[in-house]
């Protein structure tokens, strides 16, 4: 349980620190960052284990890198479904943020 909440936090943090370096993605507050990161963590373990299996093919292809559009999908997705105001507006800045978060 105190690695689940310790790895809660930390994702908080990274995502605001990576907010502070990637022009366009914005979090406003900790409190932010925190409902931000549960709700990518949830997205992350249910349709983002889905969508790694879907596309397993794609990524051993392009070894890797398209990881880091599913990780962009999903970050964008975490940014529609929380009713707070922050996160990426175009997909552009979710990619750059997803590659500097991941």
């Amino acid at each position: 349980m105190v690695r689940l909440l310790a790895n809660w936090l930390l994702s908080a943090i990274a995502l605001l620190i990576v907010s502070r370096l990637v022009p366009g993605f914005q979090v406003e507050s900790f409190g932010t960052a925190l409902i931000a990161a549960l709700i990518f963590g949830l997205l992350n373990v249910t349709l983002g284990l889905i969508l790694k299996l879907v596309t397993l093919p794609l990524t051993i292809l392009t070894l890797g890198l398209f990881l880091l559009v599913i990780n962009a999908f999903l970050l964008e997705l975490a940014s529609e479904v929380s009713a707070q105001p922050s996160g990426a507006q175009p997909y552009w800045p979710s990619y750059r943020c997803s590659s500097a978060f991941s």
